[in-house]
């Protein structure tokens, strides 16, 4: 039987358990939160590089693959989606002219902007429905999670 959210965490036997009942709780949250984004034809993988592309400016194909631990040419089919889709472009590197850079396009950083708002809408709908104890519990628990995952 699964625990539930309103359950006390007594700290007796539940030390084996507790990294299997993040990892599920955090897994189910990523996902649940990638699903909420705008329709249409990009998949999870191009939306999170063309955010990142957004977010941190023009990357070059080798920068992308190794954040996202991909392959370059599994990197590569994604960018070729979104300069097709016109959401990207090429670009050569005024520093090194013999690498290419990708780049948001107007209407990729618009996509991106809008899907971080639809998610963030969506999570911040879902907190605000929580009680002033439980979002307190949710704020001390985001903070240990990144102590974790900055450790």
């Amino acid at each position: 039987m699964q625990k539930r959210a309103t359950d006390e965490y007594s700290g007796k036997g539940d030390e084996a358990d507790l990294g299997g009942q993040v990892r599920s709780a955090v897994g189910r949250l990523y996902r649940r939160f990638r699903s909420e984004r705008p329709e249409g034809g990009l998949g999870d993988v191009a939306l999170e590089v063309l955010t990142r592309l957004h977010k941190h400016g023009p990357q070059t194909l080798t920068e992308l693959s190794e954040h996202d631990r991909v392959s370059p040419a599994s990197m590569s089919q994604t960018v070729n989606r979104l300069t097709s889709a016109g959401y990207a472009v090429r670009g050569r590197d005024p520093d090194d002219r013999r690498k290419v850079l990708f780049s948001a396009t107007a209407d990729g950083d618009a996509l991106a902007g809008a899907t971080r708002a639809q998610r963030n809408a969506w999570l911040d709908e879902r907190l605000r429905s929580l009680s002033p104890e439980d979002r307190a519990v949710i704020a001390r628990a985001a903070a240990l999670l990144s102590d974790i995952a900055d450790s």
